[in-house]
């Protein structure tokens, strides 16, 4: 994506010029000082090119989508920014080093030639860059046609029910799997409540919604004095009142009014004065925001005659302005349905729509693959109709390709590349992303946010942390249905979430457009693509050398017998500019002694595979902000651990027994002294408990997530007292180190806690006040694998361990 390479090369040579290396060097008067100079010079005019640019692209993110002279571009556009990115972080390294001191260090920097060297062939890379992106600015005026709609135009945004967009199944037989759904439409239309009521009908971009509202609205306009259906996306307030007017007048409601020259206070009193005394169903079809109808709400007088108005939309904030019962959510059809829709258009000259014996495994995959989406259905129904077997093959094998380029599919991208189109820049890149993990991968909702963090697709908002800025990202593309919430938390909070496959297929083809990644399942690639992000599906140990990768960004593996890859081996530390390198699950017992070279990693992910020692080199990733070593064998961390003053994360836990019949059945790690100065860490899971770590814990005053082992009895006094320093600690895990050791954690006092997790013997009354007066009314999750349980004063959900298994219960009783 042009846009997001773009800010991101922006948001870069911003840090750059603001090194303060660069303000000490431009008036030091050395021979390095020119040089730095030029560099500021040349960083300044980069910036106000790409600024400039950036606001082009605003303006024309939606309308110039099927300018494919404009795509190309735009590709090249963001092939330019990519490589102003590398320069920069190549920059900042350069100059970052401020070990002694940054006058000492500036004065040392002129002295070093390789310094020197490096700064001179970073300005000559700059002024190579900046020539590119005028070529660039050349290029599009001299062939770049740009459609720029009229001010104030919005043809594509309001009009009546256009016939070919309507429905995706024509006749009224052929409509399945909406019985229940319309007979619920139906009776919400037909209810006795006499005042004006909101209906909201919403789902994923092709789930059926107008398919369905048309049903209904075409049976029940009848029982109505006055009808009318729109379509209002993103259309201005005067658009949608003119269009309700004409739509009204058109079916002889009322006497033919020309609004032509109304401003919109009279268009108003117009579709005022229309539906006054009048019983009316209108449809408001496709609203993208809670303003398309705040905006025009006031129009619709309520005559007390059970007059309705149904919206449909893909956003669950738009659904939300109907009460609770009037909201009517659409889900994916069931297995059996999807089937039977799919064949009927596959299969429409077979007897009875059956389908051949030779397609029944092809057919099932497909099927599958649109996952229960209506459209998706009868889009590859109609396409693969009267197909041979190896055509069939082709669609399966291609189908992202299929999607962006075979016409026949033309009104099933239309939908889907709508919902994209119009997501805000910094969710497109968080949409794209996800599509970089396998078919039906369920995302952990914590781990997705780490990595777009580690990516820089999140803004520092005020006050707010990265981690609550990427939550609010998240549930807005879940609110938008892009993706679907799988599992939750006893609290409510999304734990899992999951990508619908037709929206993955979408995202895979635009992945492929725009260069943002490359999915690898063994296929042969261009030499000449210009790779950023690699996730590597299937791997034939051979992607090292068919593939450029000398500007890698991205590194993640999905292929479990990846493990004699040169990309994994002495290839990896060549990646200079890797950001994210995920290896999880693989059977690696190492990694490359020289991984700090990779100075601008922000994430490493070394999960549940076999390595058991990290190298000292480590300490060189500076950048570094999640370290992942759960399920590793790692039960030691370097000294040099404790100069990653950026790290926000660390996971590592070693597990003891896989049957989790054994007390404790996990352990953490030994850490050194100095990892509790690590002022911006907030995720610490699990260290070992010791004298140490009792008493510099409270240190950590960001941190938000602890699990702690094998605490011993004279170590919880202590314990209590560090733990309370912890102002946003949300969730806690005390683990003792025996079954019957006596943890005194009475003076526990935890104002944010929400999941508390207790594995010890405890004092008999600790479950009650003051510890839940004081730090309970929060909690959502309390786990006890405690022998001397009590009930508790207060509402929330209580899991306990008994022998050696869990039980669930949920206590309601509002004591606290």
């Amino acid at each position: 994506m042009a846009e997001g390479a773009i800010l991101a090369a922006v948001e870069l040579l911003g840090q750059a010029l603001a090194t303060e290396i660069v303000r000490l060097a431009s008036s030091h008067a050395s021979e390095i000082a020119p040089t730095i100079s030029d560099l500021e010079t040349k960083m300044n005019n980069i910036t106000m090119e790409l600024r400039v640019m950036q606001s082009l692209l605003d303006q024309m993110d939606i309308h110039d989508q099927s300018n494919k002279t404009m795509v190309t571009w735009l590709v090249e556009v963001q092939k330019a920014a990519d490589r102003i990115k590398d320069i920069g972080d190549e920059f900042i390294h350069l100059v970052s080093n401020q070990k002694f001191g940054k006058r000492f260090y500036l004065k040392s920097l002129f002295k070093e030639p390789k310094s020197l060297i490096a700064l001179k062939q970073i300005a000559s890379r700059l002024e190579t860059a900046e020539d590119s992106l005028k070529r660039l600015g050349e290029l599009k005026e001299r062939w770049v046609s740009v459609i720029r709609p009229e001010p104030g135009s919005s043809k594509n945004n309001t009009n009546q029910r256009p016939a070919q967009e309507t429905v995706y199944l024509t006749d009224e037989p052929d409509i399945v799997g909406i019985d229940d759904n319309r007979e619920k439409l139906t009776n919400l239309i037909n209810s006795k409540e006499p005042h004006l009521s909101l209906i909201s009908v919403w789902g994923m971009g092709g789930i059926g919604k107008t398919t369905l509202v048309t049903s209904v609205f075409d049976r029940e306009k009848k029982n109505f004095s006055c009808h009318a259906w729109i379509r209002i996306r993103q259309a201005h307030k005067a658009d949608v009142i003119r269009n309700l007017i004409s739509e009204i007048c058109s079916h002889g409601q009322s006497n033919q009014i020309k609004t032509d020259h109304m401003d919109l206070r009279a268009l108003k009193e117009t579709l005022r004065r229309l539906l006054q005394q009048t019983k009316y169903l209108i449809v408001l079809d496709d609203a993208w925001d809670q303003n398309s109808y705040q905006g025009i709400r006031d129009v619709f007088a309520d005559s007390h005659q059970g007059s309705r108005i149904i919206i449909t939309t893909r956003n669950a904030d738009v659904a939300s302005l109907a009460r609770e019962s009037n909201r009517l959510e659409l889900k994916p059809l069931p297995d059996k349905e999807s089937w039977k829709i799919f064949s009927k258009k596959a299969f429409q000259f077979e007897q009875n729509h059956v389908c051949p014996p030779p397609l029944v495994e092809l057919a099932k995959h497909i099927v599958a693959k649109c996952n229960g989406l209506p459209l998706a259905l009868v889009s590859l129904g109609n396409l693969l109709c009267e197909k041979t077997e190896s055509e069939w093959k082709r669609v399966h094998d291609q189908l992202p390709w299929e999607l962006e380029n075979n016409k026949n599919l033309q009104r099933l991208k239309s939908v889907l590349n709508l919902s994209f189109n119009h997501l805000p820049k910094h969710l497109k890149q968080c949409f794209l992303y996800c599509s970089m993990f396998p078919d039906d991968y369920r995302f952990e909702r914590k781990k997705l946010i780490r990595l777009w963090i580690a990516e820089g697709f999140v803004e520092q908002i005020g006050g707010s942390t990265l981690e609550e800025t990427a939550e609010g990202y998240l549930a807005e593309l879940i609110n938008r249905s892009m993706l679907q919430v799988i599992k939750k938390y006893y609290s409510g909070r999304v734990k899992r979430c999951q990508m619908h496959d037709t929206f993955r297929v979408l995202a895979t083809s635009l992945c492929m457009k725009d260069n943002f990644c490359l999915l690898y399942e063994g296929e042969f690639i261009n030499r000449n693509a210009h790779v950023r992000r690699l996730s590597v599906i299937k791997s034939d140990n051979n992607i090292g050398y068919e593939v450029p990768l000398q500007q890698l960004r991205t590194l993640m593996t999905f292929d479990l017998s990846m493990l004699n890859s040169p990309l994994l081996t002495k290839d990896i530390v060549k990646f200079m500019y890797l950001t994210v390198l995920s290896l999880e699950n693989l059977s690696i017992d190492s990694v490359h002694h020289n991984i700090g070279n990779l100075f601008n990693l922000h994430y490493l992910g070394l999960r549940n595979t076999k390595v058991k020692l990290l190298p000292d080199s480590i300490e060189k990733l500076h950048d570094l902000q999640t370290l992942d070593l759960m399920g590793s064998k790692i039960c030691k961390l370097p000294d040099g651990i404790v100069k990653l003053k950026k790290l926000r994360h660390l996971f590592a836990e070693v597990l003891i027994d896989s049957t989790y019949k054994l007390f404790p059945s996990r352990s953490g790690i030994y850490v050194p002294k100095g990892l509790f100065y690590l002022k911006d860490l907030q995720t610490l899971k699990a260290v070992e408990s010791t004298s140490m770590v009792v008493e510099e814990l409270g240190n950590l005053t960001q941190l938000r997530s602890i699990r702690i082992w094998n605490v011993k009895e004279n170590e919880s006094t202590g314990l209590c007292r560090s733990l309370s320093r912890m102002s946003s600690l949300s969730q806690l895990s005390i683990n003792a180190r025996h079954e019957n050791e006596l943890l005194r954690l009475e003076n526990l006092n935890l104002p944010q806690i929400q999941k508390l997790v207790l594995n010890a013997r405890l004092k008999e009354n600790i479950l009650e006040p003051p510890l839940f007066q004081i730090s309970g009314t929060g909690i959502h999750e309390l786990w006890l694998g405690c022998p001397n349980y009590k009930m508790i004063p207060c509402q929330l959900f209580l899991i306990w361990k008994t022998s050696h298994s869990w039980v669930s219960k949920k206590h309601i009783k509002d004591g606290g």
